[in-house]
């Protein structure tokens, strides 16, 4: 984090923490598989382990077609098995595994954008209860002096407005507002953030946890990524990629990098339907 002379904090780049994440035991299916076929035993003792949300989704494919006999993709097979599942478009297999995220060094704008993905969940930052104010310098600003100078004195005075039109909420409310000054305090004090947030600008960080599949997730990565995206949605959503990828390669190794000329990082893959 940084900060401008006059102390106001930002931050520069966006910040992804992978905090949730899929546990799977396929132990449970013994009696499942035991009445189904004494040559199915085998299935849950394969040797090769995988990451969990693709053991989960791999199980998922392959209970549609009661596929774990000796014949069926093992686990060392993994990687051609998804590759097939994705060739043939059969996606929703990949919507058994969520993982949840926390973004953070993200604005106002970035989030009003995600949000429109509405197959994903969020919960994210109130600033009716919360009144530590953070800003997010965008990638074109940060290359250019004369653009971060501009920031830089930019949000120095909205953290300045915020805090004067803090204050004279709350002094002039509790002057003379008797419902006001009967609230509790912990009530007076959201009713003036909630005023106060309105001059806040798009600038202003915005933490936020997002819950998805896989599905979901690599069709936002998709979109987002693309050389067509917003710059700062772009610059994250690679991130977030990495990280999911650093977990799951199986399902999330098909993209290629393609690095874009504004410095960002855009993601291609054969397969931007599923």
């Amino acid at each position: 984090m940084r900060s401008t002379a006059a102390g106001t904090p930002y931050l520069c780049e966006p910040q992804v923490v992978l905090i949730s994440k899929p546990a799977t035991d396929i132990a449970g299916l013994a009696p499942f598989l035991g009445d189904l076929n004494e040559d199915f035993a085998g299935y849950i003792e394969d040797p090769t382990p995988l990451p969990a949300g693709t053991l989960l989704c791999k199980v998922a494919g392959q209970i549609c077609y009661e596929s774990f006999g000796p014949r069926r993709s093992t686990n060392a097979q993994a990687a051609k098995y998804f590759a097939n599942i994705m060739e043939q478009g059969h996606g929703s297999v990949l919507e058994h595994a969520n993982y949840t995220v926390l973004l953070y060094g993200v604005s106002r704008s970035l989030t009003h954008e995600l949000v429109r993905h509405r197959h994903l969940c969020f919960s994210q930052v109130s600033q009716r209860y919360v009144n530590v104010v953070r800003f997010v310098e965008r990638p074109e600003f940060q290359r250019d002096a004369g653009l971060h100078a501009a920031f830089e004195a930019r949000i120095d005075e909205a953290a300045r407005q915020y805090a004067e039109l803090t204050e004279a909420l709350r002094s002039g409310r509790t002057a003379g507002d008797a419902a006001f000054a009967a609230l509790r305090r912990s009530d007076q004090r959201k009713a003036v953030q909630q005023a106060a947030r309105a001059l806040l600008p798009n600038e202003t960080e915005a933490p936020i946890v997002v819950t998805g599949n896989v599905r979901a997730w690599r069709h936002v990565i998709a979109m987002r990524t693309s050389p067509h995206a917003e710059v700062e949605i772009r610059r994250t959503m690679h991130r977030v990629w990495q990280v999911l990828n650093a977990e799951e390669p199986i399902l999330f190794g098909d993209y290629t990098e393609e690095p874009l000329p504004d410095g960002t990082t855009g993601l291609q893959t054969p397969y931007p339907k599923v």
